[in-house]
């Protein structure tokens, strides 16, 4: 079976947090939700996150796949956090799946995996990701670079999900237990 876990905290953008979770649910991929005290926490409208487990316990071995929501309050708390920084990184060294939207971009770049990657995010992330050494990419849905998919805003989950699926499809090996409705 397919791992995933979210990772957020306070002020995550309730869209980029829903959607996600019950899309990977649906395809039958185990989702967890990592949060910074492994308490629940709450989007900028009040969606609760109910935590499964703490960032401090996140480790790159047992997940095939991070996602990680936007808003501006939650990933700017999460870029700070060793755990969570060293956690991406682990990932893109494995070459498993990372997804970040929206602000979520912010975590990537801290974690020193966006050099050399076309991604986009939120459109004021662009200097940031540019300072990064990232190639910016402006007014599109979503961008897939190798194991990383990015994508501006909630309005484009259908095609963040669908090319996280698709991934999932194609990329994770035979009998992992995903099954594409």
């Amino acid at each position: 079976m397919v791992r995933a876990v979210i990772i957020t905290a306070q002020g995550f953008q309730d869209e980029e947090y829903l959607y996600p979770y019950y899309r990977l649910k649906e395809i039958m991929c185990e989702v967890e939700v990592a949060t910074p005290d492994g308490e629940v926490v709450y989007g900028e409208y009040g969606v609760p996150a109910r935590a499964s487990m703490s960032v401090k316990d996140l480790d790159a071995g047992e997940f095939d796949v991070a996602v990680i929501p936007g808003g501006v309050a939650a990933p700017d708390k999460l870029r700070i956090m060793p755990d969570v920084v060293r956690f991406i990184s682990e990932m893109d060294q494995s070459k498993k799946l990372i997804a970040a939207m929206c602000h979520g971009p912010w975590v990537l770049i801290n974690a020193g995996v966006v050099k050399g990657r076309r991604v986009t995010a939120y459109w004021t992330l662009e200097a940031d990701l540019r300072n990064a050494g990232a190639s910016y990419q402006h007014k599109v849905p979503v961008v897939v670079d190798g194991n990383i998919i990015t994508s501006p805003i909630y309005t484009n989950n259908p095609e963040f999900l669908r090319e996280i699926v698709s991934y999932i499809e194609k990329k994770m090996s035979p009998g992992a237990g995903v099954v594409i409705p």
